[in-house]
């Protein structure tokens, strides 16, 4: 049942810092811009970044001006949550979204939207193609052909390399070792059928996927084949922008936080009695 919306209190916003164990017992850590709102919104960086990176912390910002509250946090083995790096991790990750899910959901929180940068972008997707209790995602610069972009990391004898020694060590420009990948994690990757997931995920589910035009790390096509294969999605690309939308910040959370309160609006909108509108920037309800 959607509950009934809050009115948040902006002034009184405030940054906390939450711990949540995994289902592996690793602790995952997170930033929770609190506003006293009912409703949160989850977001999740990407590879080998942390909560603590843009869009992440812009995002999270833009969302508590709105007066809603928002958490971001490291996947384990990034930033400053336990456990160790691993190249591949999709279903690992989206476990850990899970597990903050249910942590807020216990706090009686209302999760209105899970938002994925890069890598994030899969965990959402594979998140919410498993359960079905965030009705809006959004998938920002996320990779839909898991085979792709290997090579530039790994090198082209990748897969020989890893089935002769087991692993692949990848080195900086300096040649220091920045993390080792496995056999098992490269699987991992190779394994997680994202078109499977992407055509799973339930109608009822809103999805928008945002692409840069400019994007060097994950090519603007890979959004299209997003469009082809979930159910109820809108994409939108950002014309000019790279893989983080480094100098399109504001026009990245004004797409973002547009999504969210049309979503959040749709859900009161739906309750007997009450209707949506914007007064100062939040949404309240009106009786």
């Amino acid at each position: 049942m959607v509950p009934s919306p809050s009115i948040p209190n902006v002034q009184g916003s405030q940054h906390k810092r939450v711990t949540v164990h995994n289902s592996h017992g690793e602790e995952l850590v997170g930033v929770l811009h609190e506003t006293n709102s009912l409703e949160l919104v989850i977001i999740c960086h990407g590879f080998r970044s942390s909560k603590d990176r843009i869009p992440m912390v812009n995002l999270a910002a833009s969302f508590e001006k709105e007066g809603i509250s928002a958490f971001r946090f490291d996947f384990a083995g990034n930033g400053e949550s336990e456990g160790s790096f691993q190249y591949g991790n999709y279903r690992r990750e989206a476990d850990d979204l899970r597990a903050i899910v249910e942590h807020f959901h216990q706090e009686e929180r209302f999760i209105v939207a899970i938002v994925g940068h890069s890598k994030g972008g899969n965990a959402v997707l594979l998140y919410a193609s498993r359960y079905n209790n965030v009705q809006t995602v959004i998938n920002i610069s996320g990779r839909f052909n898991l085979e792709s972009g290997i090579e530039g990391r790994l090198g082209r004898d990748f897969k020989e390399k890893i089935k002769q020694d087991g692993f692949i060590d990848v080195r900086n420009r300096k040649g220091r070792v920045e993390y080792r990948v496995t056999e098992e994690s490269l699987m991992d990757r190779l394994t997680t059928d994202t078109r499977g997931a992407c055509q799973s995920i339930p109608n009822s589910c809103r999805v928008l996927t945002i692409h840069s035009s400019m994007d060097e790390t994950v090519p603007v096509e890979d959004a299209m084949e997003f469009a082809k294969n979930v159910p109820n999605h809108k994409l939108q690309i950002i014309e000019g922008a790279d893989h983080e939308f480094t100098l399109h910040q504001d026009e990245l959370a004004s797409v973002v936080v547009a999504f969210v309160k049309a979503s959040l609006c749709g859900y009161y909108m739906a309750i007997p009695s009450q209707s949506c509108k914007r007064t100062s920037g939040y949404i309240h309800s009106r009786f």
